[in-house]
Order: structure tokens, then C-alpha cells, then sequence
């Protein structure tokens, strides 16, 4: 189960694909939207990210910001996100840290492989807090983007 609406968003340090340290405190503020996806380079992680990337204005037009963490290493995910023209920072938690702080640990994911992001998306507000949470019970099957936006309108509304 994806971490719960309305409690404080666990903090985080990761590495980016740039090398660079980011951490929840860098979106103080701000409206965050975290992409949680298994791995870099597969079919429907690609088809998440790359709906982010192509509804990128979408999300700052809201005033959102928007994130993807996974466990995959920085250097996979520069090459994932130059081969697919990602506009928006991806984060490695190949430590497992944060997908265990936000729920979204997947215990088997295939083949079985344990320790990968489940596939879901966060909303943290500009307080810190939880304000949409959603992972997918399949990681086969995409986040449902319709409940998302609508969720990001509703903080915008506020």
C-alpha cells in the first residue's frame, strides 16, 4: 500500500542522472509530483515517464514540479533519460531508501526480483504533506494520469 494522504513527506537525498544531490527539502514550497517506476528501458516505465515529459507544461502550469525515482544507477538513467528526452529530474535510490519511506517497495516484481520501485506517483503540497498517492497493484499497468491531474487541480483550486 502507497503511502498514506495527508502525513509529512519522509525526506530523501538521492543522485540524479546529473551527479547531482536533490533532496525533498530542494521543492520546499512547491507542489512536487514523484514518479515512482521500476526500471529504466522498459516498456511501460518508458510509456510513464515519457507521458510526464510530453504533459511536462501540464504540470508547471500548475505549479508543479516534477520528479521520477527508481532504483536503477545514475548512470543508467542519464543514458535513459537522453535517449528518451526526459525534461525533469530522475533520482536513484538504488540504495532502496526512499521507495521503503513512501511504500512503494516491490517484494516481487519478476523472475523473482525483489527491491524495485512499484510503479505509482506521489503528490507532495507545498507544506510537506501527502496529498495524492497512488501505486498500481500490477507493475504492468500504467498510473492513472486522469486521477492525478484531477488531484493536482484540486491543490491548485486551494
Amino acid at each position: 500500500m502507497a503511502i498514506a494522504v495527508g502525513q509529512a513527506a519522509p525526506d530523501f537525498r538521492l543522485f540524479s542522472s546529473d551527479a547531482k544531490e536533490v533532496s525533498l527539502g530542494d521543492f520546499k514550497g512547491k507542489i512536487l509530483v514523484i514518479q515512482f517506476f521500476p526500471a529504466a528501458f522498459t516498456g511501460v516505465c518508458t510509456e510513464q515517464l515519457c507521458s510526464s515529459r510530453d504533459e511536462l507544461s501540464f504540470y508547471n502550469d500548475l505549479g508543479a514540479d516534477v520528479i521520477g525515482i527508481s532504483v536503477d544507477m545514475p548512470f543508467s538513467l542519464k543514458v535513459f533519460k537522453e535517449k528518451n528526452n526526459i525534461n525533469f529530474p530522475l533520482l536513484s535510490d538504488f540504495n532502496k531508501l526512499a521507495i521503503h519511506n513512501y511504500e512503494m517497495y516491490h517484494c516481487n516484481f519478476a523472475f523473482g526480483m525483489k527491491g524495485v520501485a512499484k510503479r505509482g506517483v506521489v503528490v507532495v503540497d507545498a507544506a510537506g504533506k501527502v496529498a495524492y498517492s497512488e501505486e498500481t497493484a500490477n507493475p504492468g499497468t500504467q498510473v492513472n494520469f486522469g486521477a492525478l491531474k484531477e488531484a493536482l487541480g484540486k491543490l491548485k483550486a486551494a
